[in-house]
């Protein structure tokens, strides 16, 4: 394991976290039982409804502010615990929420940008954990420009630390050649 990021920031890749029976127990439990919902975003003063789906968990009722959209967080189910547990243990670090997305195929993505909000605690890890379709993810220094990307395999780990997120983007783009679904589970440190 050894930092993706070339400079002005740190992100670990652990690759695959689970055997590949134990990556589709997760990703049936999580399609089922999440309470999934479309996600909202504010795009140039619009409301935009995502095809995406999305929900927030965490310790507490906490709300979470992006795209200008406030969001109130569900309490962790005992899966979700489960899940933050061995994500806690890999990483070495302490989560307190949950923000997961359902990516239904290929032409469902996210596009650049950074998770500072102010209510997530600065240059704390954000653990993103992955479940189903492989899928390319690209980070961009917000200076150079420069490009890094990887593929996030089914049942991996991805830990964005320090200068991850104050000095790059990161994105999901689209694809026509990814059919099935991916959820992905971005374990973060709230204030």
């Amino acid at each position: 394991m050894s930092n993706l990021l070339p400079h002005d920031g740190q992100s670990l890749y652990f690759g695959k976290i689970f055997p590949e029976a134990e990556n589709t127990f997760w990703f049936q439990e999580l399609f089922s039982k999440i309470e999934w919902q479309q996600d909202e975003v504010i795009m140039f003063g619009k409301k935009i409804i995502t095809k995406r789906k999305m929900q927030w968990y965490a310790d507490s009722l906490v709300e979470y502010e992006y795209s200008k959209v406030k969001r109130t967080a569900k309490i962790f189910t005992a899966e979700l615990l489960q899940l933050k547990q061995i994500v806690e243990e890999k990483s070495g670090a302490k989560y307190n929420s949950c923000l997961l997305n359902l990516y239904h195929d290929g032409d469902e993505g996210m596009g650049w940008h950074s998770d500072n909000e102010p209510s997530i605690v600065k240059d704390a890890a954000i653990a993103a954990l992955s479940f189903g379709a492989e899928r390319k993810m690209s980070f961009k220094h917000k200076e150079t420009k420069e490009t890094i990307s990887l593929m996030l395999e089914n049942g991996s780990l991805l830990v964005m630390g320090e200068g991850s997120q104050t000095l790059w983007w990161h994105s999901i783009p689209k694809t026509k050649k990814v059919m099935e679904p991916r959820i992905s589970l971005t374990f973060r440190l709230m204030k």
